[in-house]
Parts: structure tokens; C-alpha cells; sequence
């Protein structure tokens, strides 16, 4: 049974073709993953399946009765309300069914015989509704998803309010589980997860009896969970069953097919018009000229495959600094509290460093205290000579309305115009990409257009915070290329160990320094 049909929807965007005719059927209980490179479509295409969107043509149809809860990139929370009581508006019908049924109690001291018997019917209706809903076990139900996905740890009635945007997007996902809607929609949801909360995601979705639609660049993830690939890709949007792996295959064998399928045509192609050109002009054989051009007129031209345009990252190095790049002495981080035992810690020039753990310990605490953006609680650090730091923080404001070509021109107002649109092409970003606003890009070409700036500045030692999160597969390989070749010093925070295990030169995890409970 079909719980969502898409036909023949097209849609644009500045010029651009972002869907053509594109067909979509999610069947009940599918787990469907979404893909495609950075700036395809993929969140356009959620944005109008859920309504956000009204697209140029085409047809979308739900089935009746489904509920449709939806986590994108851009989910906001309201302001001054703490984690638990946003947690419990996943519950607000039964709440508001539970109001009603004391309303009546109420009313029944004045009621007469027959209202009364009316009464206690709806309240016995209410009740089983109530039972057979778990509405009495909420508490431990939000308890549950809750510390399944690392909320607990942040503690469930601090405000909304002094949350950072990873710990935001935790509750609007746990919120978006305990609603159990028919259908779930997930963009990106393992960005800002740590592995151990990654690990729970998985198991959850795995056993998730409802259909959902899943974006994420994480492929182990994605390949875990889903068992039917949608692919976008040129405006064009293919179904293919299976996982992730076998996607690849069956694509793979599809672009060779075309491929060769073009390169007849052009062969066939090439020797009509070469036979028309020769005999054309003859009165003998003009008769087969005019035959074949009649046979050219009427194929149906094939376009020759488009190659994906990959971004090619390269960081520029500065002077080799000294032998220490920093010395910490009984270093405490945190803020208004310490986060960690007091550490001692060297960073030797060339040291690749990876710092995992759960979220909440202190890594882009860390990061900012090295760079002396915040004090440490107590302790000391000394940083060596002759540092040149590059920073990439994990998060980028939401309301920059400025272009990439200005984001990067006002960073580097020495370069030409030229020079900036060839840096920004280098990351794969288009004309469209560069005269659009940030605030509208996807958030992987968000990225790449701060990694560009990062990769302009002259750098010996690079501080990344979640560089991978929102870049497509194609990226994440080229940036792992250029933190390898990078003869520098790299401190990389990161929750994907495929990612860095194959190249970093050590491994620092907070859970062995923090103070918390882990």
C-alpha cells in the first residue's frame, strides 16, 4: 500500500532545474534513503512532499490518515520553555484527551441520569485510549528516548534557550520519536550525534515498524537502515532497491551503460552524416543521402552522461612552527563549571590528533581554549612560536545573508573577483551557488564554503569541529586527501572514526578526562 505518490513533479530555482518530472511511491513500512551530492535537491524535495514548497507541476498525494512528523536542518525551538516540557508536547493530544475526561468528572456532581450515563461511557472510551497509548508510562517513556540520544546528560530541565545547536537538534529529534508518526522524515539526523547516540539511532530505525525517508551522508548509517535508495541526481530522481552498497553497483553499471549506449549513438551518427556529406551533391546518389538524413531527423539523440562536478580541497601552509606547538599543565576546561580533571598535554608539530567522545565533555571547549577564545577554569597553556591556527567551527549562523562570493571576497579583499570565483569552483560551488544567500544554501554547501575560506588563509595548524557534517561522500573523500597530504598539525573533532582512523597519528578521548559520569 502506497502511503505517499509524487508524479511528475518539476521545480526550479534561479534558473536552475532542481527536479524534472520526477516520480516517488513510498509503500507502508519502507525504509527509504535519499541521496545524492550536495545541492541536488534532497532537501527541496522534502521541503515539498511536506508542503513547505509548492512546487512548478506535478502531483503529490498522501494516503489518509498518516502523520507526517519531519526534522530538517533548520528546526527551531521555542524559546524559554526547558528540554522536558518540549518533550511532552510530542504527547499534547493525549494530554489534551486526559483534561477533557477530569473536565467531565467534574461535571458529573450536576449531571442528570442520562448525561451522567453519556459521561461515564466517553470517560471509559478516554481511559482505554489513554491505557492503550501508555499515557500513564510517558514519564519513562521520555526518560528512555531521551537518554538513548544523550539529553540526559545535558539534564532534561535546563531552557531550551542555552542550548547549542547540536543539543536543539537532539530534542527536536527525541521529540520527533516519542510522536511515533506514520511516517518519519529524517534530514541529517546524525550530524551532532556522537557514536555511542549514532549506535541507538540505528538500532531504533532499524526496528522502526513505520515507513520513513532518510538524507544522511553517514553511509554506514545509511546502508544499516534503509532497504530502498531514491537517487537525485541531474534533476533526475531514480528508485533502486536495496541498500546503499548495492546502489553504488547497479548505478555504476547504469552509467556504463549509457555511457556506451551514447558512444554507439555518436558512431552512427558520425557515419550518416559523413555518408550525406559525401553523397549529397551527386545526382547518382542523392536519392541515399536524402534517406539517411530522413534517418538522422527521426533518432532520438542521446546526451552524453554529465560528469558530477567534485570539489578539490587543498590547504595553503604556512612557515614550519616550532617543535611544541602547545604545553597544557594541570589544564581544567569548561565554563561555569569544570568540565574535566586537571590534563597535561604536548602537541608536537606534524601530530594528527582525533578527539572523540560523547557530546557534552568539553571537545569545542577545548578548541577555544587552545585558540584563547575562552579561559580555561584553571591551569595554563603554552602555545609555541610561530603558530598560524585555522579553525573550522561546527556551527555557521543561520541568518547570513550575504553570498558566498562576498562571505569569501570580505574575508580576502586582496584577491580579485576572479580569484575568489576560481576557489569557490575548486569546492564545487556554481555560479548559482556563489550569487545565492548563505542562509539558503544546504548545509553541505554551507561548508564547503567556509572550507574555502579556511583553505585561502595560510595555516600550520588546523582545529576542526565536525568538518564532515552535511558533506556528501565525494567531499568527505577529498577533504581526508587534503588533511593527509597537509604537512601541518591537525586537531580534528569528529564522531566518524572511518573517517580519521586510517590516518591520524593518535586519538584523545575526553570520556578518559571528564568529570561527568559517562
Amino acid at each position: 500500500m502506497s502511503v505517499l505518490s509524487v508524479e511528475n513533479v518539476s521545480h526550479g530555482f534561479g534558473g536552475r532545474q532542481i527536479l524534472e518530472a520526477a516520480s516517488f511511491r513510498l509503500l507502508k513500512g519502507e525504509h527509504v534513503g535519499l541521496v545524492g551530492a550536495n545541492g541536488e535537491g534532497k532537501s527541496t524535495f522534502l521541503d515539498i512532499i511536506t508542503g513547505k514548497l509548492i512546487p512548478d507541476q506535478g502531483k503529490i498525494e498522501w494516503s489518509n490518515r498518516v502523520t507526517v512528523g519531519y526534522l530538517d536542518q533548520h528546526s527551531i525551538l521555542t524559546k524559554g520553555k526547558t528540554i522536558r516540557i518540549v518533550l511532552k508536547e510530542a504527547f499534547q493530544t493525549m494530554f489534551d484527551l486526559e483534561s477533557e475526561m477530569l473536565s467531565m468528572y467534574e461535571k458529573m456532581g450536576n449531571a442528570s441520569e442520562d448525561i451522567m450515563n453519556k459521561m461515564l461511557e466517553d470517560v471509559g472510551e478516554i481511559q482505554t485510549l489513554l491505557e492503550h497509548n501508555g499515557f500513564y508510562s510517558i514519564e519513562a517513556k521520555i526518560e528512555e528516548v531521551a537518554n538513548g540520544l544523550g539529553l540526559g546528560e545535558i539534564g532534561l530541565d535546563k531552557d531550551v534557550s542555552d542550548l547549542s545547536g547540536g543539543q536543539r537538534t537532539k530534542v527536536l529529534l527525541t521529540k520527533l520519536l516519542l510522536q511515533n508518526p506514520t511516517i518519519l522524515i529524517l534530514d541529517e539526523p546524525t550530524n551532532f550525534l556522537d557514536v555511542e547516540h549514532i549506535q541507538w539511532l540505528k538500532r531504533y530505525l532499524i526496528n522502526y515498524e513505520n515507513a520513513f525517508i532518510l538524507v544522511s551522508h553517514d553511509i554506514s548509517f545509511l546502508n544499516d537502515v534503509i532497504n530502498v535508495i531514491y537517487h537525485v541526481e541531474n534533476a533526475i530522481l531514480t528508485r533502486y532497491s536495496g541498500n546503499y552498497e548495492q546502489f553504488l553497483e547497479l548505478n555504476e553499471i547504469k552509467k556504463v551503460q549509457q555511457l556506451k549506449a551514447y558512444e554507439k549513438q555518436q558512431k552512427e551518427v558520425d557515419r550518416l552524416e559523413d555518408f550525406i556529406a559525401r553523397n549529397k551533391a551527386r545526382i547518382s546518389t542523392t536519392g541515399r543521402a536524402k534517406s539517411r538524413q530522413k534517418q538522422l531527423d527521426k533518432m532520438d539523440i542521446l546526451e552524453k552522461p554529465k560528469e558530477k562536478m567534485k570539489p578539490v580541497f587543498k590547504f595553503t601552509e604556512a612557515r614550519t612552527p616550532s617543535r611544541i606547538v602547545f604545553q597544557a599543565t594541570d589544564l581544567v576546561l569548561g565554563y561555569d563549571e569544570a568540565l574535566t580533571q586537571p590534563l597535561r598535554l604536548t602537541l608536537e608539530r606534524g601530530q594528527k590528533i582525533a578527539i572523540c567522545g560523547v557530546n557534552g565533555l568539553g571537545k569545542t571547549t577545548l578548541l577555544k581554549t587552545l585558540l584563547g577564545a575562552i579561559p580555561p577554569v584553571s591551569g595554563d597553556v603554552q602555545l609555541g612560536d610561530y603558530l598560524f591556527p585555522g579553525y573550522f567551527e561546527q556551527e555557521s549562523s543561520r541568518s547570513n545573508s550575504k553570498t558566498p562570493l562576498e562571505e569569501v571576497w570580505d574575508a580576502y579583499p586582496g584577491l580579485t573577483q576572479h580569484e575568489v570565483r576560481q576557489a569557490l569552483a575548486r569546492c564545487s560551488l556554481t555560479n548559482e551557488h556563489i550569487s545565492s544567500q548563505m542562509m539558503v544554501l544546504s548545509g553541505g554547501e554551507s561548508t564547503k564554503v567556509r572550507l574555502c575560506k579556511l583553505m585561502l588563509r595560510e595555516v600550520n595548524w588546523l582545529l576542526l569541529d565536525e568538518p564532515t557534517n552535511h558533506l556528501d561522500m565525494d567531499a568527505k573523500d577529498e577533504l581526508k586527501k587534503a588533511l593527509i597530504a597537509f604537512k601541518g598539525t591537525i586537531i580534528l573533532v569528529s564522531h566518524e572514526p572511518d573517517f580519521y582512523q586510517e590516518w591520524v597519528t593518535d586519538v584523545w578521548n575526553l570520556e578518559q578526562w571528564t568529570t561527568k559520569i559517562v
